[in-house]
């Protein structure tokens, strides 16, 4: 069995039929930049400390899932093979996008301007049951706050669809009624 790192909490011992998780995604380094003559503007390493894949796909996060669950994962665009690898790494199986972030400021890109994050959903085994809310919508648009945090909103869609399910956020900053947390910044529960 993989043991965490001795930065990382260990992980709790109770199993959880949703699990949401905004991981440390390791850019190298890489700052983002906000134009010619502007400097950095951050980026995650300035934040707190990032992880590269493979050092996150050996954590033993599938000893924490029920048989039946469901990964929501956060993935930034330029990441999002490395989300699936991910997801498929901690046992589950690629299910679909769950949410489109529309944050409503743009971000340089080596591309295009960003502006939009995905939220993705994997499956281990079958999907909870009993289910609640089935009609809650994909896209969401919401002004972006500090860096790497996400809207509130998506996990309140989220305890829509599975009202009754254990849930956990892992990489958590503080905790939320109905979630358990894991992460460096969160209480532990």
């Amino acid at each position: 069995m993989t043991v965490m790192p001795a930065t990382m909490p260990p992980l709790p011992r109770s199993r959880f039929a949703i699990l949401y998780a905004d991981p440390p995604w390791d850019y190298k380094g890489q700052l983002q930049h906000a134009g010619v003559g502007s400097g950095d503007s951050g980026g995650a390493v300035r934040h707190y400390p990032t992880v590269p894949l493979d050092a996150m796909a050996q954590w033993p996060i599938d000893s924490i899932c029920e048989a039946d669950a469901l990964l929501f994962l956060w993935s930034s665009n330029p990441h999002l093979d490395q989300a699936i690898d991910l997801g498929k790494a901690w046992g589950f199986s690629w299910a679909t996008v769950a949410f489109v972030w529309n944050k409503l400021r743009t971000n340089p890109g080596f591309y295009t301007l960003s502006q939009c994050e995905l939220c993705l959903v994997f499956k281990r085994g079958r999907i909870p049951q009993p289910r609640g809310a089935r009609n809650v919508r994909q896209y969401l648009e919401a002004e972006r706050g500090v860096h790497s945090a996400k809207p509130d909103e998506v996990r309140v869609r989220i305890a829509e669809m599975f009202p009754d399910q254990s849930k956990i956020e892992l990489f958590a900053r503080t905790h939320h009624p109905g979630w358990h947390a894991w992460g460096l910044e969160a209480p532990q529960s």
